[in-house]
Parts: C-alpha cells; sequence; structure tokens
C-alpha cells in the first residue's frame, strides 16, 4: 500500500492515509525513547484522535510505530521523575483524554504491534479493537512494580479481554508476557512472524474499509455498548444500532449492489 499523504500532529504523532483516504496510519515517531508517552506526544494523539473522529472518509485506524524494537513502552518515567504533585494533578486529565481519543474512535482500531508494548504503551493498543502482533512482541501492565497502577484503562480493558483472574494475575505481578503465550491468553489477537505486523494489519483494516462505513461504525456502537449489559438490554443496544443503518443510503446502495452483482460504492451515509 502506498502512502498517499501525511499530516504530522506535533513532533511525534503522524497520520498516514492509504487506500484512497479510507484507511489512517496513526504513527507512534518518538525512536529515541521507544515511543514513551511524553506531554508532547500525549499532545499529539489527543490533537489526531479528535482528527481522525471528524475525518468521514476514514474507514478504518491503524495505530503503528517507526521504533524496530518497540511499539510503545509507557509512560515517559524521566519526565515524570521531574513533577512535582501538583505537575502529575494537572497533567492527569490530559493524560487520560490521549488513552480515551483512540478509544473512542469511531471507526474500528487496529494496533500493529512489535517488540515492547508495556505499561501505557499496552493500554493504547488495548484500546483498539483487535491488536496484531508479531513475534517479538512482549506485553504488559509492570505499573505497580513502580508504585502505581494502569491509569489509561488497563485496569477496565484487560479484564474484558481475559476475564477478572486473569487480568488480575497480570496487574498484581508486573509480569511480562511475550508474544506466544500473549495469543494463547488473549492479550492479542492475530499473531504473525517477525516484521509482519504493520502489514497485515493494514491489510485487515483494507478488508474492513471495503465494507459499509455506515455499517462498520454502526457495529463497533453495537459491540462496545453492549458489554457487560444482560442479553435483554444488550439486544435493546443492537436495535438501536440497527435502525441507524436499516434507512440509510449505505444500505440501500449495498442492496442494490447486491442484486446488480457489483462492488458497492458506498455513500457513507
Amino acid at each position: 500500500m502506498s502512502r498517499v499523504s501525511e499530516q504530522r500532529y506535533g513532533e511525534w504523532i503522524a497520520i498516514r492515509k492509504h487506500e484512497g483516504g479510507h484507511v489512517a496510519e496513526l504513527v507512534l515517531d518518538r525512536p529515541k525513547a521507544m515511543n514513551a508517552v511524553s506531554t508532547g506526544l500525549g499532545r499529539g494523539v489527543i490533537e489526531a484522535t479528535a482528527a481522525l473522529a471528524a475525518d468521514r472518509d476514514v474507514r478504518a485506524v491503524v495505530l503503528t510505530s517507526t521504533h524496530e524494537r518497540a511499539f510503545c513502552v509507557g509512560a515517559d518515567l524521566k519526565e515524570r521523575n521531574s513533577f512535582t504533585d501538583d505537575d502529575l494533578r494537572r497533567q492527569r486529565p490530559f493524560s487520560r483524554a490521549c488513552y480515551t481519543g483512540v478509544l473512542e474512535l469511531p471507526m474500528p482500531a487496529i494496533a500493529a504491534v512489535h517488540g515492547f508494548a508495556l505499561g501505557g504503551g499496552f493500554e493504547l493498543a488495548l484500546s483498539c479493537d483487535v491488536i496484531v502482533a508479531d513475534a517479538t512482541a512482549v506485553v504488559g501492565l509492570p505499573e505497580v512494580s513502580v508504585g502505581v497502577i494502569p491509569g489509561g484503562g488497563g485496569t477496565q480493558l484487560l479484564p474484558r479481554r481475559v476475564g477478572a483472574a486473569r487480568a488480575a494475575e497480570l496487574i498484581f505481578s508486573a509480569r511480562r508476557v511475550e508474544a506466544a503465550e500473549a495469543r494463547e491468553l488473549g492479550l492479542v489477537d492475530v499473531l504473525v512472524e517477525p516484521g509482519r505486523d504493520r502489514e497485515e494489519a493494514l491489510a485487515l483494516a483494507a478488508r474492513i474499509a471495503r465494507n459499509s462505513p455506515v455499517g462498520v461504525r454502526a457495529a463497533k456502537r453495537a459491540l462496545r455498548l453492549g458489554q457487560g449489559l444482560d442479553l435483554r438490554a444488550g439486544l435493546e443496544v443492537e436495535d438501536a444500532a440497527w435502525r441507524t443503518v436499516a434507512f440509510s443510503g449505505d444500505r440501500a446502495e449495498g442492496v442494490a449492489a447486491f442484486n446488480e452483482k457489483r462492488a458497492p460504492d458506498w455513500p457513507g451515509e
């Protein structure tokens, strides 16, 4: 896939467009610090995810890293070492917004993980809908080993993936999990050969982007909002999402294209 365009958000974040602008690559590009989440990098994520959320042409997002040996090693502890308590309090709402920016993207998001994805780095991946990891990946939430807890959604997102007891074991022990075990435990979804995480994630995003953007966004809302609800309440969430699609231009085009035996030209509305 060739790059169509690139837009920078601060020094360390970029958006690259693929597939005619329908696939956006959200790039972590702070290689000298293994993409440690500093104030500057976090600000870039907030601005970039806001731009993506408002872009109706984007149908899928892939979160990638330019560092050869790391996806993201988590919070920038060198920066944090200089913080006063008041500095840390002031940064907290901003820090949360960095992670929720990824979590609340209206279109599917895929993390392409290789090397270290630790602490806040793994939380960025957990905020995506699918995690594609290569065989070099090492993931974990080691925050209690440095006197804090996961603060980018880890205590809530991890048990939704692997169950409460497994999440407790991983968070309390602060242990790092290598790729094969991570796939076995459900910490990552797709495991590929070394160096192929970005390629495979972009390929998956391209497959998603060929489908109805209205349908895919509605399906994501139903999946996300239905988590944790009882079946009856979940079915009501699904029905509400169905109604946003059933009378859309995409639904009409999809049915017409099927009957005319052609590829659909989605209006996206």
